[in-house]
């Protein structure tokens, strides 16, 4: 029943957007923040999906002040999330073209998530990552139905 409830909003600047369980219903949308939300909660929920690259990419220069004002914008939201398509382990070998060092790398994860209260999910592949970004959609999607449900029973 619930998966008939969730849809799941992709971002339409989402080049090649995860891929979903069958039954998970998808539809493309214009997001103000992240690439991953849902029908009906696009205000409260939101995923930004990050490959490690991109990942790497936004710890240099101008695009890391952008990344830091996306991080703001996140914040603001109930659900948050940046999910990476990479694991620890890629970050430790240095599996990325950059020459930024993995401790910084890391270092920079580590400030991000404590500053813009947001966590960093290092979600090994895409397949992981889309896994990852469907749990989180659908725990908060049953938190806002139980919270519905407070509310309803409050008014019988």
């Amino acid at each position: 029943m619930e998966n008939q409830c969730l849809k799941i909003i992709i971002d339409t600047r989402e080049q090649t957007p995860w891929t979903f369980p069958d039954g998970i219903r998808t539809e493309p949308g214009t997001l103000a923040t992240g690439d991953y939300s849902m029908k009906g909660l696009q205000e409260l929920c939101t995923i930004e999906r990050k490959s490690l690259s991109d990942l790497v990419g936004c710890m240099t220069g101008d695009n890391r002040e952008r990344f830091k004002r996306e991080l703001q914008r996140l914040k603001s939201y109930r659900c948050r999330a940046v999910i990476v398509e990479g694991s620890l382990h890629d970050i430790m070998i240095h599996r990325y073209l950059s020459r930024i060092e993995p401790e910084a790398v890391m270092g920079s994860m580590a400030s991000w998530q404590t500053k813009y209260e947001t966590p960093f999910v290092l979600a090994g592949d895409a397949d992981g990552a889309a896994r990852y970004c469907l749990a989180t959609l659908r725990t908060f999607y049953k938190q806002c139905q139980e919270f519905a449900g407070i509310f309803t029973g409050l008014h019988k």
